[in-house]
């Protein structure tokens, strides 16, 4: 397919915003007779699903301490619920399973949850909570925690498979997608406030809408619209801090061992819900018994028969310099994706066997793998979803993207007009004006 002079609608990103956008956009043109999906083209530098929604471990929960990330999610299951043989979703639910220092902060979750409907069970105190776990995994054993939040929707998606099912649905629907087209960099306007063209690595298309949607690129993206890398941000307590780093990035981990999926499997055989365990118990070394924390730590995990095993993650670590390189190339050969962290392995496996004594000495089973990745996060680890340039919007997801399924829906509704009360909460004035999102307890920075 060759390069187009000009488009209505450029999409640049084919993971799982850029698609959702683009199809929703599609199905909405389509169905109000006012334009024709053809006027619809999604470009990315490599392929469909080549970065953060082709290594995503798959999770989908409406687990937030926030509440506007909590009304979104809500959106964003029924979403994945919508379609689940494209998406390749799995309904198990999810679980989150927290200390006393959690309490509070789970429990109000669970009343918030309840107070928009969405289905949860909340189980409280130390031997009511082992009693519960217990029901599901007879091996359970992780002492300390005090309250389980169980949410009967959630699951997880094969990760490439289901943004193969999106892109399927969108070219269906009509729109264009064309790989391996780099985007170099932007046209404006005589009065610089609308992008008029995007540059490629294949030549210029000019442009009436422009909608970014590249994950973890979005640095170089906001860089070349000439948007700021400092600015100013206003906290909770209404304190003004200046300079403050628009974009900072972690680095993601996760990892999988490699036991047969059923090995994960509940006592009567089903699949379990994903569990998130955070704690705040010393952990020891599963190798040789030695202290590996005594500060609070979170995994998550699942049997996955995507990933062969068991798989799953841990909180992320900052990148505290992070590198012209990484920050345009966040999956590139230097990127830490492609480093296996014996750290990592080791507290992951530990804290396995410190949940359920099945996985006590699975460590061997590691499968040595490129897994995780580098995550671009804004300046208060929250989404970034606005109009810039006047004609140019930006999704930026600050890595909590793959279970976000409605945002590419909702964008799409709002380019054609209407207004999305739960985008709103994820403008870019909000750091101005301090209208911040709560942070929680969490040893997760997206929690």
């Amino acid at each position: 397919m060759a390069l187009p002079r000009h488009v209505k609608y450029l999409i640049i990103g084919a993971g799982i915003h850029g698609l959702s956008t683009a199809y929703h956009l599609a199905s909405s043109l389509k169905a109000k007779g006012n334009g024709a999906a053809a006027d619809i083209l999604v470009v990315d530098k490599a392929d469909i699903a080549a970065g953060a929604s082709g290594i995503a471990c798959g999770v989908v929960r409406n687990n937030y301490y926030q509440p506007a990330m909590r009304e979104l999610m809500a959106a964003c299951v029924e979403e994945w619920e919508s379609d689940p043989e494209a998406y390749h979703y799995h309904p198990v639910g999810y679980m989150q399973i927290s200390p006393e220092s959690m309490h509070a902060d789970v429990a109000e979750i669970a009343a918030q949850q309840r107070a928009i409907g969405y289905e949860s069970e909340f189980i409280e105190g130390e031997a009511a909570c082992a009693k519960y776990m217990r029901g599901l995994f007879s091996d359970w054993q992780a002492p300390g925690i005090t309250s389980v939040l169980h949410e009967k929707r959630g699951g997880y998606a094969h990760n490439k498979a289901s943004i193969q099912g999106l892109a399927d649905k969108a070219t269906g629907a009509g729109v264009r997608i064309l790989t391996g087209v780099e985007v170099k960099g932007f046209g404006f306007g005589a009065n610089s406030r609308a992008v008029t063209a995007v540059e490629t690595d294949q030549g210029s298309i000019d442009v009436d809408q422009v909608i970014v949607a590249v994950g973890p690129w979005v640095p170089r993206i906001w860089e070349m619209l000439d948007l700021p890398d400092r600015i100013d941000v206003k906290d909770l307590e209404g304190t003004l801090h200046h300079d403050v780093d628009m974009w900072r990035f972690w680095c993601l981990q996760e990892g999988t061992i490699a036991v047969e999926p059923s090995y994960g499997m509940a006592d009567d055989g089903s699949m379990p819900p994903v569990i998130h365990v955070d704690s705040d118990a010393p952990l020891y070394s599963d190798l040789d018994g030695r202290l590996l924390t005594d500060e609070m730590w979170g995994i998550y995990y699942k049997p996955d028969f995507n990933f062969g095993g068991v798989q799953g993650g841990a909180a992320p670590y900052k990148v505290a310099t992070p590198a012209a390189d990484v920050a345009i190339d966040p999956y590139g050969p230097e990127s830490p994706e492609f480093v296996v962290d014996g750290a990592f392995k080791e507290m992951w496996c530990s804290a396995l066997a410190h949940c359920q004594s099945r996985y006590k000495g699975q460590i061997g089973r590691w499968l040595d793998e490129p897994s995780g990745g580098i995550g671009a996060f804004a300046a208060d680890n929250f989404p970034v979803f606005d109009r810039f340039r006047e004609n140019c919007y930006v999704i930026a997801d600050s890595n909590h993207g793959y279970k976000m399924m409605a945002v590419g829906k909702l964008v799409a509704e709002e380019l054609l007009g209407r207004e999305s009360a739960l985008l709103e909460p994820f403008r870019f004035s909000r750091f101005a004006v301090g209208r911040l999102h709560p942070v929680s307890n969490s040893p997760f920075p997206w929690s």
